[in-house]
């Protein structure tokens, strides 16, 4: 059974209802709640006192508002450029990447000005070829039943010649986007790890054997598919763990070409800070003596494994999926 997210709070910018989609999430809440309550531009202030607090009730609480116009924000090396529709993510993954930069606001912030969006990604990809991420700071599946701001975007993209769609999830609700016309142009991913890590750190997102079974159903409705295994973890059964998850992959996947993306554990002291507040009994390994130290290419710098360690990792995955996977690629590793 698919995760749906049910918000305890919704607030709405009273602008938003000029907007289809702002009526249709205020008639929505307004039947089935909760009672929605509008705002005029700032979100009002969460007053829970504790960050943890603060962190847990923002996570429950969905935003609809507007993109703000101006640039979109770059995208390496997913894509050339974020796409603005959602913002946050329900789930309750304990490395992720979003408590250095949401941990102050977590909520699900949903844009429906979608048109102006996706204009705006018009008008970026009328030279070259121009590709657009839809999860840099999200997960949008996880609200689409709600909103369907990637049904949209994806019949948009197909019909625009220079430009392409990716996202990606690990959420599972999935069935509306498998009759669209996509024409090949929106490459749907999947977030997996190995079941140590998923039952260690990952909450409120489903099973891996939910995901595997989604990129299936992808797959065979004809959209690229991709995968994105990580964040990858050194712990003492990793090869054994890494290469079962492969082989599952393998064994729900019908023959074709597939991408992958590798990303190794990495975390800054911001964020560790941030987590040790939200999820003060975690197991993450975040001690900084068993890193090496790296910027990042937002001037800011992170600890990841030791080169030997890393080498390790892309060594592994080189060798197991083109096992697996002889006919996929690896986008990157990091």
């Amino acid at each position: 059974m698919a995760i749906i997210f049910k918000p305890q709070q919704v607030l709405i910018r009273e602008a938003a209802l000029q907007y289809p989609l702002g009526q249709k999430l205020w008639q929505h809440f307004q039947s089935a709640g909760p009672e929605p309550l509008l705002y005029k531009q700032k979100i009002p202030s969460n007053r829970c006192e504790s960050v943890r607090d603060k962190f847990f009730q923002g996570k429950r609480t969905l935003v609809v508002s507007l993109w703000r116009g101006g640039e979109f924000q770059s995208c390496k090396p997913s894509a050339h450029w974020q796409l603005p529709l959602v913002s946050g993510c329900p789930g309750h993954c304990q490395y992720c990447y979003l408590h250095t930069n949401l941990a102050k606001r977590p909520y699900l912030n949903v844009h429906v000005n979608i048109e102006e969006i996706l204009a705006k990604a018009h008008s970026l990809s009328q030279t070259e070829p121009t590709i657009f991420e839809g999860a840099a700071t999200s997960d949008p599946v996880a609200i689409e039943p709600l909103t369907g701001s990637l049904a949209q975007a994806i019949s948009f993209f197909a019909e625009t010649p220079l430009a392409r769609f990716r996202f990606v999830t690990k959420f599972t609700d999935i069935e509306s986007l498998l009759p669209l016309k996509h024409r090949g142009k929106t490459e749907i991913r999947f977030s997996i790890n190995c079941q140590e890590i998923i039952s260690s750190f990952e909450r409120g997102v489903p099973p891996l054997k939910l995901r595997l079974a989604a990129s299936g159903k992808v797959a065979r409705a004809g959209y690229p598919v991709g995968f994105l295994i990580g964040p990858i973890f050194a712990f003492p059964l990793w090869r054994e763990e890494y290469d079962q998850m492969l082989r599952q992959l393998r064994e729900n996947l019908p023959q074709g070409a597939y991408t992958f993306e590798l990303i190794s554990h990495r975390f800054t002291l911001r964020a560790r800070e941030s987590i040790s507040q939200i999820y003060p009994d975690n197991k993450l390994p975040l001690e900084t003596q068993e890193r090496s130290f790296k910027y990042g290419q937002f001037g800011y710098g992170k600890y990841v494994y030791p080169k030997a360690v890393l080498q390790e990792f892309e060594d592994f995955f080189r060798e197991k999926i083109a096992h697996y996977f002889p006919a996929s690629e690896i986008l990157y590793f990091v």
